[in-house]
């Protein structure tokens, strides 16, 4: 992959890591108990919401906007019920156009990795128009590559995609996050 022309790395000097034997039983994720999960305490916190999702934004990243959808209560892709599966579905198309809409980005990547956390989580990034190196599956390795990217800029993204939101899909934005951007 280093000799992709979008690959982060030099091919030269960069060695593959020696895979190591499998672990079993697998170490739990974080969340597996919802009253152990961070993301369930949360379920208040983020730029938009409705009864049964909430849009964070994810700060300290290196490209234009990163953001993660939830659903505010417990659940992991595999149980989660059909209806807030349909949702999911016309939910992420919603907040991939209106992430394309802003004027400097030219794509909005989706991402789901279910290892870390218990609790569903999909990630949303901006790729800045222009930045053809940042195309594909390397988008997340770059993002933590890149110098962090203003967050003023990636506050008002943020509270456009909100607020497009709120028009196209409805719910509502955080009071808290309204009264920063009055």
């Amino acid at each position: 992959m280093t000799g992709w022309d979008i690959s982060p790395f030099e091919p030269e000097g960069l060695r593959v890591a020696p895979l190591r034997p499998p672990v079993l039983p697998e170490p739990g994720r974080h969340g597996e108990d919802p009253a152990d999960c961070d993301v369930c305490r949360a379920r208040d916190e983020g730029i938009w919401f409705n009864d049964r999702w909430r849009l964070a934004r994810i700060p300290g990243v290196g490209v234009p906007l990163v953001l993660m959808l939830y659903p505010r209560d417990h659940y992991d892709m595999a149980d989660l019920p059909d209806e807030l599966g349909a949702e999911l579905g016309v939910l992420t198309t919603h907040i991939v156009r209106h992430v394309q809409s802003l004027p400097h980005i030219s794509r909005a990547h989706v991402y789901r990795f279910g290892d870390g956390a218990a609790h569903l989580h999909l990630w949303f990034f901006a790729r800045p128009e222009g930045q053809a190196q940042l195309f594909g599956s390397w988008m997340p390795v770059w993002d933590d590559l890149l110098p962090e990217y203003p967050a003023d800029v990636a506050d008002a993204d943020a509270a456009a995609v909100a607020d497009a939101l709120v028009a196209s899909y409805g719910g509502r934005r955080s009071a808290a996050d309204e009264q920063r951007h009055i």
